[in-house]
């Protein structure tokens, strides 16, 4: 075999395929022009579709936001109103339980002062009680003593009475004898 087989076979098919090519190019790019318009056309109404919905959510979230923070107003505002309600409350309370609480420390100071009044007289009645009855026993004791000595000295008289001889009676004579009876 010669070698310029080896050329002329694929010249041929070379030529071939380049008269296909260049006759199917233009109808190629034609059809690719059209896929592009309308690819382009596609991504067109996309877009307007997309940017009409980011529109509308930009919308409905604004509007959304509005009433939320409207909620958040009206909810703080009644928060506020509850808590002013609330803080009136306790003020009114606290400056009640404290003139409650000045009132019974007032009251607290005179009882005390009355309770230490009332213990002095206690100690003052007590120590006179115990004075008292000191000065009755003392009594009692010198009573005693007197009784004790006016038994001493009683019987001191009545040791020196009875040794005394003023105090003997006299001896007294035995009878005279009586007579005898006359013997009948």
């Amino acid at each position: 075999m010669k070698k310029w087989m080896y050329l002329i076979f694929p010249s041929v098919m070379l030529a071939g395929f380049l008269v296909f090519y260049i006759s199917h190019k233009k109808a190629a790019e034609e059809k690719e022009a059209k896929h592009i318009a309308q690819v382009a056309k596609e991504k067109s109404a996309a877009e307007e579709k997309k940017k009409a919905a980011e529109s509308k959510a930009r919308e409905d979230a604004r509007k959304r936001t509005e009433e939320r923070d409207a909620e958040d107003r009206k909810k703080e505002e009644e928060k506020a109103a509850k808590q002013a309600t609330d803080d009136k409350k306790v003020r009114d309370a606290t400056a009640e339980y404290t003139a409650k609480g000045d009132a019974a420390a007032k009251k607290l100071a005179a009882l005390e002062a009355d309770l230490d009044r009332l213990r002095k007289e206690k100690d003052k009645t007590s120590r006179e009680a115990f004075d008292f009855a000191k000065q009755v026993e003392l009594s009692r004791i010198a009573r005693r003593n007197a009784e004790l000595e006016i038994q001493r000295m009683t019987e001191m008289v009545v040791k020196r009475a009875a040794d005394s001889s003023m105090t003997r009676p006299p001896v007294v004579p035995p009878p005279p004898p009586a007579k005898a009876p006359a013997k009948a």
